[in-house]
């Protein structure tokens, strides 16, 4: 780590002490863009780092709730409104036990370069709340979302903050929300993105982060003259992300061969094809199911529980040529990037938001392999998010086909910058890339906007 990079990262971790994923996610962008700062001292100049990871705004509030027993239930929202200099706040929230302050200052400062990847006009956020959507009834999470947005309303607004769903927050915490905020504010805006198609929404949103991460993946391929024709692959997860991942990879003729939950995981030699994709569909978006229900369906798979307290996912440690992590930040590390090296591992193309921790990183980058990160490799779903926003806006609704050709067009464009920004030589450093590429479009605006 440089002087420089040290000396910066002191002080963010002094006015944001205890926020790790925030320290950590700040540190990977910052290695990135001080060499570029030193070659452009204009951006120095301005104090536009320091400006960039400071929130805009923090909003954070008592949400009270009553169960289905009638007891009064207490939790807290939150909202990071981080940068506007390109558009209005976007992105997603999050209900999960996880949540708390330090992890969505670093989803809404990954959001900020993610948006500015994707060419649309839109700034970066991110919000949500430690409540716990499992095991909640339907009446339970109606409660609940409606409660959150009765303080949220008067914060977001379809030119001001448009959030939209994440892990724990689907088509029905988005409805019940919407239907609050409407009811609140009377009147019907693309407010929220994720909405149902018969009022609002746009076909292949639930699609496109996975989509998205299979197009970018395919696009690094390119750079060697090869394709997902044929290719094994490892997939983490089990969610939306995931699901679509498996889809696509199959459209391109790839092998998916693995799914996890927080139980455990599968690894099926066979593959999954189109009748085990729906049946996960089915287990994980109906009946809610465990995947260890596969591996009882299935017998050409093998079920493995979570062992916790090991210093490696056994998941990544199964040879094939891609891996696609579509769970949750963190869950690669080092040690398990050097177990997918040494099988074969050439392609990493990140569905969750920073899946792989610094040394994963690291190993992936010293090994040339073709590495994906999250803010480029998964902006197709906050992409498509920004497609609905375009349609609410016009009081239209694109085809499937329209909106796929169109995040297929978005991703490419984004492999195209982080190519033009991360050149080394004959490699590609696609951090350095998306870092680089998605900080001059914002600098830029902050330049011309003045200290704002």
């Amino acid at each position: 780590m440089s002087s420089n990079v040290a000396a910066f990262m002191e002080q963010v971790k002094a006015k944001n002490s205890g926020e790790k994923e925030f320290h950590q996610a700040v540190q990977e962008v910052v290695e990135s863009l001080m060499p570029f700062l030193d070659r452009h001292p204009v951006y120095r100049e301005a104090k536009i780092l320091e400006r960039i990871v400071e929130p805009e705004r923090v909003l954070m509030f008592r949400v009270p709730w009553v169960d289905d027993s009638g007891e009064i239930r207490v939790n807290r929202g939150f909202r990071i409104e981080m940068n506007s200099a390109i558009g209005p706040y976007k992105g997603g929230l999050r209900f999960h036990p996880t949540v708390n302050l330090g992890i969505l200052k670093f989803l809404a400062f990954e959001q900020v370069f993610k948006n500015s990847l994707t060419t649309l006009p839109m700034g970066g956020g991110k919000g949500g709340s430690d409540f716990d959507p499992k095991g909640k009834s339907d009446m339970e999470v109606m409660r609940f979302c409606q409660a959150f947005m009765s303080e949220l309303c008067r914060h977001i607004g379809p030119d001001t903050d448009v959030p939209a769903g994440d892990i724990g927050v689907g088509g029905r915490e988005i409805g019940f929300m919407f239907g609050q905020y409407k009811k609140l504010r009377n009147e019907f805006t693309g407010v929220l993105t994720g909405k149902g198609l018969g009022w609002g929404g746009s076909l292949i949103r639930p699609e496109a982060t996975g989509y998205g991460a299979v197009y970018f993946a395919a696009e690094m391929l390119g750079t060697r003259n090869e394709s997902l024709q044929g290719k094994s692959c490892l997939v983490s997860g089990s969610g939306n992300v995931a699901q679509y991942t498996i889809e696509k990879l199959l459209d391109l003729g790839a092998k998916p061969m693995t799914i996890s939950d927080s139980s455990g995981y599968i690894y099926d030699e066979a593959g999954i094809d189109r009748e085990k994709l729906a049946f996960v569909l089915d287990l994980k978006n109906n009946r809610r199911g465990r995947v260890k229900e596969y591996a009882d369906k299935y017998k050409t798979a093998v079920y493995s529980p979570l062992q916790s307290g090991s210093d490696h996912n056994p998941l990544w440690n199964h040879k094939a040529q891609c891996a696609f992590p579509s769970a949750t930040q963190n869950e690669i590390s080092g040690k398990d990037a050097q177990n997918l090296i040494n099988n074969g591992i050439y392609v990493v193309s990140e569905g969750a938001n920073m899946p792989s921790s610094p040394e994963a990183i690291k190993h992936f980058i010293d090994n040339k392999i073709l590495y994906g990160p999250g803010k480029a490799a998964n902006a197709g779903g906050v992409a498509t998010s920004g497609l609905e926003m375009s349609q609410n806006s016009l009081r239209l609704s694109w085809s499937r086909e329209e909106v796929d050709k169109r995040l297929h067009g978005i991703m490419k464009a984004i492999h195209t910058t982080c190519v033009t920004y991360g050149r080394e030589g004959n490699y590609i450093n696609y951090v350095n890339g998306a870092n680089i590429g998605g900080f001059v479009k914002v600098a830029d605006a902050m330049l011309d906007q003045g200290v704002v």
